[in-house]
């Protein structure tokens, strides 16, 4: 990436705020961090359960606790530095945020790197329910360690090959002119306006690139959903009430981040910038909400976390 700098005039890029106005972004520091702390303990927690907890070491919670981590990592690429920047504003009344080229294609490298292998996690989720819905006595030996080791591999890949032709794209481009960036963090839409030469090319990989991953997302779990929901005719009545309670967790997980990332990424770049509420809850309110969803409504997790935590909160009795 210093190749960048000396490739181009523009070695720093200024970020305009998320809101004007000093009362507004009080507001937003006092709303976000709490929003962030709140995923991080969440995640943090269930990463924390699955791994001490011997009840939980299964397949679909070895999936809960690295989908936790992702949590963690997708929205800790941008929201650390945004609420740092809202407190620099609050403390120094400036508007201005700069960093430099090579930090925002880092920024856009692991936010992509970190999305696009959630969203290929929560594919591959649909086929540890379609066994364990479809394939109840085979379960184990489908699901063996190995296997779900390479079902966790594919998305890490899947993350790395759509972040290395995010980056492909964008750093072959020449960059001048104006350096300011209406938004509160970097992406490729955005760094498209910077660069002094027609992007259309660039930008037809990017929406392509996009839609085949949402494509092929949407079509893994519609198809496999599909044939869950034929097999659970013979199940009773019980076992469909608790199996679609799992889907239904998982679906709602799906939409809520990959839906939100789709409707950004599959639209035409120039809306980019009027869509930053839509980028606000992608980023920022999803991570935290997939916990409540997914995580804290299953009764087994809930009980070895209290289990866990009563156990500490016992030590520390004891010995005082």
């Amino acid at each position: 990436m210093g190749s960048v700098a000396s490739k181009n005039n523009v070695t720093q890029l200024i970020l305009t705020d998320l809101f004007q106005g000093p009362e507004v972004q009080r507001v937003c520091f006092v709303v976000f961090l709490p929003v962030y702390l709140a995923t991080v303990v969440g995640t943090g927690l269930m990463v924390l359960t699955v791994s001490v907890s011997k009840s939980l070491h299964f397949p679909m919670y070895f999936f809960l606790s690295y989908l936790s981590l992702m949590e963690i990592s997708y929205s800790s690429t941008v929201v650390p530095k945004f609420i740092t920047d809202l407190l620099t504003i609050i403390k120094t009344l400036t508007q201005i945020k700069i960093i430099s080229m090579e930090g925002c294609l880092a920024q856009i490298f692991f936010f992509h790197f970190f999305g696009v292998t959630e969203i290929f996690l929560l594919t591959v989720m649909v086929y540890d329910c379609y066994v364990a819905i479809c394939e109840p006595l085979h379960y184990t030996i489908i699901m063996s360690q190995p296997v779900c080791h390479l079902l966790v591999a594919g998305p890490w890949m899947g993350g790395v090959i759509d972040s290395m032709v995010q980056i492909l794209v964008t750093v072959q481009l020449p960059f001048g002119g104006p350096n300011v960036i209406d938004h509160y963090f970097y992406d490729l839409h955005l760094l498209f306006k910077v660069a002094y030469t027609d992007t259309f090319v660039e930008g037809v990989i990017v929406l392509t690139n996009s839609g085949l991953i949402s494509v092929i997302s949407i079509l893994m779990l519609v198809s496999s959903y599909v044939i869950i929901l034929v097999n659970l005719r013979s199940h009773s009545a019980e076992g469909r009430c608790k199996a679609l309670s799992t889907c239904a967790s998982h679906i709602t997980v799906f939409i809520l981040f990959s839906g939100s990332a789709i409707f950004l990424y599959t639209r035409p770049s120039s809306t980019f910038t009027k869509d930053k509420l839509v980028v606000i809850f992608c980023v920022i309110i999803t991570p935290m909400l997939n916990p409540i969803f997914y995580t804290f409504r299953n009764t087994e997790v809930k009980n070895n976390t209290r289990r866990l935590w009563g156990k500490k909160g016992n030590a520390g009795v004891e010995r005082k």
